[in-house]
């Protein structure tokens, strides 16, 4: 059971705190863990309703079911949970969504608004970390707004946390391993799985062979990809790579999907098309470091498309370019549960000791001398898992063609979007296409369609994608009922610096 005692609502808790954490992950539980070990004042908004995050996400207490299966592959996980539930010393504002961060005169920490439900708030505290996790990376091909069409996060959380199958004859096609454990998922509660298709060539021996070196430590993960594709083999689920998912057909819903042999680039194959019966296409092409918040607080950000395309500028103690601002987790890089719990020890031992000020204390010192050996150690592995399935973005954003909707929220196609810059031949900013096309300015802002935009400019310019900058986040960063923003206290001192 969660600590529903120490669980309160927007308008009944402390507004006043040491550390506010955004993301009940790994990274923020170990964060919120290690601060309020060591005397802070903490607080942990995530918009869940029990810890974990989405890579520990339990199924609802008055289920009968197993401890979720990432246990296995990350025993830590278990006990982290465990002591985030029996911990007295940690306020905890689930079901509350983090729209805005901003600064006051009055002192030189940070504010952040929240919301659950129709009440808002603002709490005040000396420091933030944001532990905001990742989402799936979004593409745009033709058929992809049909029902039926979903993402692998959102099959595998459906499947892990009520126990929901989407579907009855899948089809799953994109690059990242997260692909097989979903297919493994599916086979097990009966489905059928017609193909998993591979975006990437097949591994050469050598490529192989060059990734032992990051396995020691992480068997628990190898053995569950082991595990899963040896079930898929077992029940004679095709297993394709260098195919490309191209086309999602139906009429109400998804009925076929159509899928192409493609070069080592990620191109199509004319010729090669061919169609395969299903009800619901599972895609999974890697994850994007959810930034938008780290990015409306004025936090710099850095181009890196291996490690979740736009991720949040740190040091080596995860301090962001904004003061007393810590980022830990997948903004500042995909790296997966491992890699972010260390993370945020590292940013909650440092906030401890930059909020005390004075003479480095020693033992602090010395933990964080042990977390950065554990942070190498952990990086080599995810280092190699990132460049091993590395999505091609840029051959991704191709498979849109001009009647292809590329932003669902304002019902923006490629075909609006590439006449604006052919129109336009000065434009060469993501925002300037965001202000007359209206990308990314709906209830998702930008985050189905920022990138697919940023790919069409940079390839329409002749430009690296990295040099068009991101769409500019604003409060809300997420949606607010109005209601709630009427129920603010104080609106007058809820002044952005952006």
């Amino acid at each position: 059971m969660t600590n529903s005692a120490n669980q309160n609502a927007p308008d009944q808790a402390d507004t006043r705190f040491d550390l506010i954490i955004v993301g009940a992950g790994p990274a923020g539980l170990s964060a919120a863990l290690t601060a309020a070990d060591h005397g802070l004042r903490v607080v942990v908004i995530d918009e869940q309703h029990d810890v974990g995050g989405q890579i520990f996400r339990q199924a609802p207490s008055t289920f009968q079911s197993e401890p979720s299966s990432a246990f296995k592959s990350y025993p830590f996980g278990r006990q982290l949970l465990e002591q985030a539930r029996q911990s007295t010393q940690i306020q905890w504002r689930f079901g509350s969504t983090a729209w805005g961060v901003f600064r006051t005169a009055d002192h030189p920490g940070v504010r952040v608004a929240i919301n659950r439900g129709n009440q808002a708030a603002l709490i005040d505290s000396a420091a933030l970390l944001i532990a905001t996790g990742a989402y799936d990376l979004p593409v745009a091909f033709p058929g992809w707004t049909l029902p039926g069409v979903m993402s692998a996060g959102g099959v595998q959380t459906l499947m892990k946390s009520q126990f929901l199958r989407p579907g009855k004859r899948f089809v799953l096609a994109g690059s990242h391993p997260l692909l097989l454990l979903v297919a493994d998922l599916l086979i097990e509660s009966g489905a059928q799985v017609a193909e998993v298709a591979i975006a990437r060539p097949k591994p050469a021996l050598a490529e192989l062979l060059s990734s032992w070196r990051a396995l020691p430590g992480h068997l628990n993960l190898f053995r569950q990809a082991a595990g899963a594709l040896r079930n898929l083999r077992r029940h004679r689920v095709p297993i394709r790579f260098s195919t490309l998912l191209t086309r999602a057909m139906g009429k109400q819903a998804v009925e076929q999907v159509e899928l192409s042999d493609a070069t080592p680039a990620w191109a199509p194959i004319a010729g090669t098309e061919r169609k395969l019966q299903a009800d619901t296409l599972v895609t999974g092409y890697g994850l994007l470091a959810s930034t938008e918040l780290a990015r409306q607080a004025g936090c710099a950000s850095v181009w890196r498309p291996a490690q979740g395309g736009w991720i949040v500028s740190h040091d080596k103690r995860m301090r962001t370019s904004q003061p007393r601002i810590f980022v830990a987790g997948e903004p500042a890089s995909i790296g997966g549960a491992e890699l972010a719990a260390i993370e945020g020890r590292i940013a909650a031992l440092q906030a401890v000791q930059d909020l005390r000020g004075g003479t480095p204390d020693p033992s602090i010192q010395e933990s964080l001398r042990r977390e950065d050996d554990a942070h190498r150690k952990t990086s080599r592995f995810s280092d190699t898992v990132l460049q091993f399935f590395e999505p091609r973005m840029d051959a991704l954003a191709k498979l849109a063609t001009p009647e292809t909707t590329i932003c669902r929220c304002e019902e923006v196609t490629a075909g609006a979007v590439q006449t604006f810059l052919t129109d336009n031949p000065h434009v060469s900013d993501v925002n300037s296409v965001k202000l007359a096309c209206r990308t990314g300015m709906g209830y998702c802002q930008g985050r189905y369609c920022q990138h697919t935009v940023a790919h069409i400019l940079a390839a329409t310019r002749e430009v690296e994608v990295g040099t068009l900058g991101a769409f500019t986040a604003r409060a809300p960063v997420k949606p607010v009922p109005v209601a709630a923003l009427a129920s603010l206290q104080e609106p007058a001192r809820c002044g952005s610096r952006h």
